[in-house]
């Protein structure tokens, strides 16, 4: 019944937040970079923090330092929505934010590069759940997949409050209810991908350092791909990689391929799904043979990737240059 509440709770406070953005203008533009055509609501994400602060409230006040530095992270990034927040104040929070999360799960006291690979990892899931944001149901179907995972584990491991789990659940289907759409209500905005980024990531970390296991980073395998080898390929290319740009795959299939997004936001939320079997499947082993898959499953998953997306790359975006190119000669002539 509680859970039935807080659905309906959830609900109501999104759509007040629908007329509040509405009031006060607070939308997402498509531009060049956009994988959206049309003016749509921006931070509807809000409701990943407000379910785990309803969480909050009900547990008596569970994960304090967490909780702090999620609402730091909530608050700075939902600032950056409607202001233009300096890089430099953006990351200070995000570093302020990241050592609260560490602090919460007691990681101090093993060696001090644990510290800098936390920060790392979470900094850069971060920016990777803000680049999702952009393809209709692909932040709300992904992260429904990775709770999911970490939801079943959960039950034999016990590394956190299964309610935790259950209420970011909670949000994101309200969020995905507005969201997976062929033409969405809203996006989650920098303070939704971020919040649910930093939620998830709470959660994934804790389980790690509890079990050792570290083959569970591999929940977030699938996404995890495209940003790094994106970020990659833009290095090599020379491009400032801290600017906005649509070189992922999933954005090359939306905007190059033209396949439906909430197909492409499917198969990215069940190839995890499959994947996230597999990892509990191997987690079971030990840490050569986890190691060992690991290692396999991230050649083939990278091999795959990108042959796919050479072939997109020569198929249909060479080709587009190639014609755009054509146009404004004929116009200059």
């Amino acid at each position: 019944m509680a859970y039935i509440f807080t659905v309906i709770l959830l609900f109501l406070l999104e759509l007040l937040y629908f007329k509040i953005a509405d009031r006060y203008n607070i939308i997402d533009k498509p531009n060049e970079r956009s994988s959206h055509s049309s003016i749509t609501l921006r931070g509807g994400g809000i409701i990943f923090y407000i379910a785990i602060f309803v969480f909050f409230i009900q547990s008596g006040f569970s994960y304090p330092w967490f909780m702090l530095g999620l609402t730091l992270m909530a608050t700075i990034s939902f600032l950056d929505d409607i202001l233009d927040i300096s890089t430099r104040l953006r990351l200070t929070v995000h570093f302020s934010s990241v050592l609260l999360m560490a602090f919460q799960m007691g990681i101090f006291s093993p060696p001090w590069y644990y510290i800098i690979v936390t920060f790392i990892i979470v900094v850069g899931a971060i920016n990777a759940y803000n680049f999702m944001d952009g393809i209709n149901g692909m932040t709300a179907l992904y992260s429904l997949v990775v709770c999911g995972l970490l939801y079943y584990v959960n039950r034999t491991v016990a590394f956190i409050e299964q309610d935790y789990l259950i209420y970011a659940l909670l949000g994101i289907v309200v969020f995905a209810f507005f969201n997976f759409r062929n033409q969405a209500k809203c996006f989650a905005g920098d303070v939704g991908s971020v919040g649910i980024a930093y939620i998830v990531l709470f959660a994934l970390g804790t389980l790690i350092f509890k079990t050792g296991d570290f083959i569970y980073i591999l929940f977030l395998a699938v996404y995890g791909i495209d940003a790094i080898w994106s970020i990659v390929r833009r290095l090599y290319l020379g491009e400032n990689i801290l600017e906005g740009h649509r070189t992922h795959l999933y954005q090359y299939l939306a905007n190059e391929v033209g396949y439906n997004r909430l197909a492409i936001s499917g198969l990215y939320g069940t190839l995890q799904l499959l994947i996230g079997i597999l990892v509990i499947t191997f987690a079971r082993y030990d840490h050569t043979t986890q190691l060992v898959f690991a290692i396999i499953l991230l050649i083939v998953l990278s091999g795959v990737y990108l042959l796919l997306k050479q072939y997109i790359i020569r198929t249909y975006v060479s080709k587009k240059t190639i014609q755009s190119h054509r146009y404004a000669t004929d116009v200059k002539i």
